[in-house]
């Protein structure tokens, strides 16, 4: 007899016993197979499954127990209320990121025309969402990898934005950029240090692209990189968001006063935990 909602929740839960959140995973993972919300699989658990539901729910959680990470199998991950697709070419989002947009909300009418670059879009979350929140924006996003521009393109698609960005292949440099024509650039650029990437857990050190995480000892290296050619590509008054280290935001103040004058007073802004996550900046 083929199992019950209960029935194939309480295997799945066992099956994944050696992951985080071995309940969760498998309520997820049921619940997008029967295209359902998971209040639904509490009040139909009798419900019995067909065969293709049941072989396709082994087969997810299958991939699940070897530390594939949720958004990679289900092939899609929420950012800022968007659904957006994802597969092993890029990051997959996190909720830190998301302060990025909010203080873009803070900063800019939902009215306002601005142009504005992402560099190293991944999946297009930041370039798509900008785009979606201020209808009269239009972009560039950058990224290295073709295969993760190829899913930016496609989340733009996805949400009606795509005629007004363009993507562009190149390294975090961003020297294809015009020079002076930015209001805004933001990136989520590899921030993470070596050693730390090497302390990681499996899920992400195993599945998730390491030129997309790793920038040097420091993890600072393709910020180094960047801000020269961010400074160039800025108009005057322009603004830089750009997401960063827990505990970079002292060193990238330094780089800034050393090197890059012309930005003035560097405002780290805190993520919910109080960690260093975004580096605000201003070109006077």
């Amino acid at each position: 007899m083929a199992p019950t909602i209960l029935d194939i929740l309480q295997e799945s839960e066992s099956r994944l016993s050696g992951v985080d959140s071995p309940r969760l995973s498998a309520e997820v993972i049921v619940a997008e197979v029967l295209d359902c919300s998971r209040l639904t699989l509490v009040v139909d658990r009798e419900r019995v499954l067909k065969d293709d539901q049941v072989a396709l729910v082994r087969q997810m959680v299958a991939r699940r127990e070897t530390g594939e990470p949720l958004a990679y199998i289900l092939g899609n991950r929420e950012f800022y209320g968007l659904d957006f697709h994802v597969s092993s070419s890029v990051l997959i989002p996190r909720p830190e990121t998301e302060h990025i947009i909010e203080k873009l909300e803070e900063l800019y009418p939902a009215d306002a025309a601005f142009q504005f670059a992402d560099l190293g879009t991944g999946s297009g979350i930041l370039a798509v969402t900008i785009a979606h929140l201020f209808a009269q924006a239009r972009g560039v996003a950058v990224d290295l990898s073709p295969d993760a521009l190829a899913v930016a393109e496609r989340n733009s698609l996805t949400h009606g934005v795509h005629d007004r960005l363009e993507f562009i292949e190149g390294d975090f440099t961003c020297s294809l950029l015009d020079t002076g024509v930015y209001d805004l650039i933001v990136s989520n650029p590899p921030y993470v240090p070596q050693q730390e990437y090497d302390d990681a857990s499996h899920e992400v050190r195993d599945y998730e692209p390491l030129t997309a995480l790793v920038s040097g000892e420091d993890g600072l290296n393709h910020i180094r990189a960047m801000l020269p050619h961010v400074s160039k590509a800025l108009k005057q008054g322009g603004i830089v968001l750009m997401e960063i280290g827990y505990q970079q935001g002292d060193a990238v103040k330094k780089i800034m006063s050393e090197q890059f004058p012309e930005f003035g007073e560097v405002d780290v802004l805190k993520d919910l935990s109080g960690h260093d996550r975004i580096v605000f900046l201003r070109k006077l």
